[in-house]
């Protein structure tokens, strides 16, 4: 069976939630019993997005197969909840990158390469390959970028190129533009989604819907105009307001009825669930109460971008949600910690999360973190540096290795805690050292993550090149510092964890990636709960709460 595609695209400004958009879309349709799949097209030269700056990027996120991508791909797997693999994001540099290398080996047979058929090819063979490699029902390909910018034009032909070659049934048009509003006459302007929709059907794409985007609702009449100049069909504006939390997306375009009108105008074998998405809608219901405020300090390298670690700051309100409370996230960079030292930073948290990086800034104020929440008692939860900085923290202050470090930070350290493995030396040169992806971990019983995890075995998702050093394992565990969990072979330090501590875990790889709003990830899960039982000065017990 032919997959079904829906094509978001963006006008007016960039950052106004297509990815919300085409993840709220995938979330209606999987609740209808369709099998959906989601792809984002990316147009920047950029083979990957691992290589860039968080500050100009955002997070990375990982796949199950390794693959670093789009931070879009976390809301796409965080709301239909489904894995995606490296199929799910392409960007420009992979395109130009296989077709140069395909011409260089002569595949072309000496002829003259152009955008059009070989650039527009090359992007439809993998939105084929996404619908092929999850046998779905619907494709969701969101087009980054705006229409205009010169480099998604190969993108935008491809996606016009779609319609022509799987069928006008099988294929849907939304884009997705901002409403202006001028303060001066109280008016919403709807001049800039008019040229946005003028300069996509200069491309040869006539938008089916029209989803705007405003801080104010939207009047009837602003939407009969749009209706009429972009030739919509008037039930296919459909307004988007912003929202106080991204969960109520799905619920409000479904109050849309865009999963009516997808269904119809697709031919889509489905109906609207019963009670319209009520598990989901229950799930938002319970967010939006007021709840007890857990303050938790995320102390990174990136703190004041908090895009950086947007995965992190789901998986915290997942947590808390479980618990009903609502978890009041203090950024806090890690060189300010260095700079003033953790009182000025860290004194009103009941729990400290170290996140995922890569280079020395910073370290040592993250280190001082660490010994914080030692010697307050605080939770701690370290991901991947997280952990590694609190590996570094135990043999300083406890095992007396003064110089500890990190080859990535000190490698001349006479104590190198965290280092390559001795077999990723031979391969370091070759840009061949990072973990990315999915690997299994054995978890030790008795331990706070057997606890956490429930299980004797899982898998979780990697993005780092350094590794425990096994010759410290012994010593450190001597004095507190257990490894909790291990690769299957019993070579890889995967968990470490303080066992003298109340709640003090870090992990070598990245648990946020697999946290979803209605089952958080058991470590962030027990950490926040943890949190929940802390107070600190000036706090107060909550009604019912003894002092134990």
């Amino acid at each position: 069976m032919t997959a079904k595609y829906i094509f978001v695209t963006g006008g007016v400004v960039s950052s106004i939630g297509k990815g919300i958009c085409a993840a709220s879309i995938g979330r209606i349709l999987k609740s209808r019993g369709l099998s959906v799949a989601v792809q984002k097209l990316d147009p920047y030269l950029n083979v990957d997005p691992g290589t860039m700056s968080p500050y100009q990027h955002g997070e990375v996120f990982v796949t199950r197969d390794g693959c670093e991508t789009d931070m879009d791909l976390g809301h796409y797997e965080r709301f239909i909840d489904i894995e995606l693999t490296e199929s799910a994001n392409v960007t420009a540099g992979q395109i130009y990158t296989e077709i140069i290398g395909r011409e260089r080996r002569g595949d072309y047979l000496g002829g003259t390469i152009q955008t059009v058929p070989h650039v527009t090819n090359a992007i439809k063979a993998y939105m084929r390959r996404v619908a092929d490699e999850h046998g779905s029902d619907v494709v969701v390909v969101e087009v980054g970028g705006t229409v205009g910018d010169i480099e998604g034009q190969p993108f935008l032909e491809a996606i016009r190129q779609m319609r022509t070659e799987v069928g006008r049934r099988n294929t849907y048009y939304i884009h997705v533009t901002l409403l202006p509003h001028i303060g001066a006459t109280g008016e919403l302007k709807t001049k800039p989604t008019q040229h946005s929709v003028k300069e996509l059907r200069a491309m040869g794409i006539q938008p089916d819907a029209i989803v705007c985007r405003s801080d104010f609702d939207i009047p009837d009449d602003i939407k009969d105009k749009i209706s009429l100049f972009c030739d919509v069909p008037r039930r296919a504006v459909i307004p988007m307001k912003t929202a106080q939390n991204i969960y109520e997306c799905p619920g409000i375009l479904e109050d849309s009825q865009v999963g009516d009108i997808l269904a119809e105008e697709l031919a889509l074998d489905c109906k609207a669930p019963a009670g319209g998405m009520a598990d989901w809608r229950a799930m938002v219901d319970r967010m939006m109460l007021p709840h007890p405020v857990i303050p938790i300090a995320v102390v990174g390298k990136y703190a004041d971008l908090p895009d950086a670690y947007i995965s992190v700051r789901e998986a915290l309100r997942h947590a808390g949600l479980h618990i009903d409370r609502d978890v009041a996230i203090e950024w806090v960079q890690s060189e300010d910690v260095e700079r003033d030292g953790p009182d000025a930073w860290l004194a009103t948290a009941a729990g400290i999360v170290v996140p995922g990086g890569f280079g020395e800034r910073g370290i040592e104020g993250m280190i001082a973190s660490v010994s914080y929440a030692r010697d307050h008692g605080l939770p701690y939860l370290g991901l991947c540096l997280g952990m590694q900085v609190m590996t570094i923290e135990h043999a300083r202050r406890i095992d007396g290795m003064e110089r500890a470090n990190s080859s990535e930070f000190d490698p001349r350290s006479p104590h190198l805690v965290i280092d390559y493995m001795p077999d990723q030396r031979e391969v370091s040169e070759l840009g061949g050292t990072m973990r990315l992806g999915d690997y299994p971990c054995a978890i030790t019983p008795g331990t706070r993550a057997a606890a956490a995890y429930g299980v004797d075995e899982v898998t979780e998702r990697h993005r780092h090149r350094f590794e425990f050093n096994n010759a410290y394992r012994e010593p450190l565990q001597e004095t507190g510092l257990l490894a909790s969990g291990l690769s299957p072979d019993g070579r890889l330090v995967e968990i470490v964890e303080q066992t003298d501590h109340p709640f003090m875990v870090g992990v070598q790889f990245h648990p946020e990636f697999r946290s979803r709003p209605q089952s958080p990830h058991p470590l962030f899960r027990d950490f926040v709960a943890a949190a929940s039982h802390v107070i600190r000065e000036g706090g107060q017990l909550e009604l019912g709460q003894g002092v134990s």
